[in-house]
Parts: C-alpha cells; sequence; structure tokens
C-alpha cells in the first residue's frame, strides 16, 4: 500500500495521484505539485489515504508544498492575460493566413510557457506563427491541436439534457460511444436527437448501455409471440426499466383484441431482444466516433 494524495487541476475532471510526503493537505486546499510539464497549481480533490500499489505508476511526483496567497495572486494575474494573449494570438493567425481556429490559452504557473490550444480540418504549419508569438510574449510557446469533443470539454455548455455538458462537468476522460449504443436503448437513430453540442454521438448513451445489454437478454422482440398467464400474445412494448412487456391478446369467443402489460418474469419469449440485435449488428455499428 502507497499513500496519496488525489489532485485535480483547472480544466480538468481526471484525478491524479501524488506522493504527500510529510504533508496533510485536506480536500480543496491548494497545493504545489512538480509534473511532467513543470511546476504546476493543484487542487486537492481526495485528502491522505493508501491505494493499492498496482493502481499507482511508479515513482510518484511530489507535492512540493502548500499554496499560499501569493500563488493564488499568480494565478489571478495569469487569468488578468488570458485576454489579451487571445487577442494578439487571432491578430497573428490572420496575418499569416492560417486556417484554424483559436479555442483557448494558458498560462504555466511558473509562467515560463504558454499554451494555445486549436482546432482545424487537417495539419497546420505554424512555425512561423510560433516565432512571430514567442518575439511578442518573450516566453515558450506551444500549439496544441485539439478534436472538437476537447474543444467542447472546454468550452463548456448547456447539453439537450439542460444540464451542463458531461465531458466539462465530471467526466475524467472520454468513453467510447457507438451506433450500437442507442440502438440497444430503443433511441431514435437520428443524429439531432442524440448527438451532443459537438455534433457527435452524447457521452451519457454509455451510463446506462450495460444495463440495457443485459436486460436485453431477457426482453422479447418486438412483433414476437410469447406466452403469458392469458395465452399466447404478440408483444407491442417493452420498457427496460420497470422490466414490462405490453402484449396485444385475441379475445376469446368474439373478434378483436385486448392490450395487457406483464412482468418479464410472468412471460415466456420464443427469441430476444438480444439475439434481434445480435442479428442486425454490423462493422459499422461498431464505429468509434471520438
Amino acid at each position: 500500500m502507497t499513500t496519496v494524495t488525489g489532485i485535480k487541476f483547472k480544466g480538468n475532471n481526471k484525478l491524479y495521484y501524488f506522493a504527500p510526503g510529510d504533508l496533510t493537505p485536506e480536500a480543496g486546499e491548494g497545493v504545489i505539485v512538480e509534473t511532467a510539464r513543470g511546476t504546476e497549481y493543484g487542487t486537492v480533490a481526495v485528502a491522505n489515504r493508501e491505494v493499492e500499489d498496482s493502481r499507482i505508476v511508479q515513482p510518484l511526483k511530489p507535492i512540493i508544498r502548500m499554496a499560499t496567497a501569493e500563488d493564488l495572486e499568480r494565478l489571478e494575474k495569469h487569468g488578468e492575460k488570458k485576454e489579451s494573449a487571445l487577442a494578439v494570438a487571432a491578430e497573428k493567425i490572420a496575418k499569416h493566413g492560417l486556417d484554424m481556429k483559436l479555442i483557448d490559452v494558458e498560462f504555466t504557473f511558473d509562467g515560463q510557457k504558454v499554451i494555445f490550444y486549436f482546432s482545424a480540418e487537417g495539419r497546420v504549419d505554424f512555425r512561423e506563427l510560433v516565432r512571430d508569438l514567442a518575439g511578442h510574449f518573450r516566453m515558450r510557446i506551444e500549439l496544441r491541436q485539439i478534436g472538437i469533443r476537447d474543444e467542447c470539454r472546454m468550452l463548456g455548455g448547456i447539453a439537450p439534457c439542460g444540464r451542463a455538458c458531461c465531458c466539462s462537468a465530471h467526466l475524467p476522460d472520454f468513453e467510447r460511444v457507438s451506433i450500437k449504443m442507442a440502438k440497444n436503448q430503443g433511441l431514435s437513430l437520428n443524429s439531432q436527437k442524440i448527438s451532443g453540442l459537438c455534433g457527435r454521438l452524447m457521452c451519457c448513451l454509455s451510463y446506462e448501455n450495460g444495463h440495457y445489454c443485459e436486460t436485453a437478454k431477457r426482453m422479447p422482440r418486438l412483433n414476437s409471440e410469447v406466452l403469458t398467464p392469458d395465452g399466447n400474445g404478440t408483444v407491442m412494448n417493452n420498457n427496460f426499466i420497470k422490466e414490462v412487456v405490453k402484449v396485444r391478446l385475441p379475445l376469446r369467443d368474439k373478434e378483436g383484441f385486448e392490450i395487457k402489460d406483464y412482468a418479464l418474469k410472468d412471460i415466456k419469449a420464443k427469441s430476444t431482444i438480444a439475439e434481434q440485435l445480435a442479428a442486425e449488428t454490423d462493422a459499422s455499428d461498431e464505429s468509434d466516433v471520438l
């Protein structure tokens, strides 16, 4: 077992483990840590705790010290420079005629490097732009191209559900999402209804997919025949959450039919939805959309 402290950084929901040494920071406190890109300010998300050695990658980088008022003041100054830095970068991009969309800018805590995030359809030769920016800011310049999902996570927004986008609110990483997940849940395959602000399939399609996949192994196929306590009938609808099946039954001794709801455990099916989906699955259903 190893004692670690869980730390998050601004604009990132992922939890990183650091070695606390003799420090005992509480959740919500600021700390200064050593990272791969230099000294950074982070916020404690998980106080000191012991975790299995298999869950961490050794050697752990250390927490250098607790953050001070001067550190917070430095962060504020970096934040104040963002707007002007974006304006300068946008002007330089236009000057060089580059086909790229400027998304955000970030100053490293030590003030030795400024990182510009941008999106573009293809590769961009920004070598002259970097030289121009370095001459203006007098510090190291990094231009980092990001995808459309990263752009959405960085900028944030309100998703179709009315809540903040999952990627910017709480997701540490992007999960694999496919059209088959929408099929498993019986959702409309209209791209406008199952896509997020980024234009890709919504991250939340993966949240309940496991439940639907397991339940589909027991739910009967639509329009298939099932045996109910009242005789044979035809499946009209399935409620995966309540595990209830809506069945159409022929009326006895007269023409017509009636519709009844049955608990899944009270009926017997000849074929299941999982078998139907397996028969319909093709390579395109499994394509990743990240």
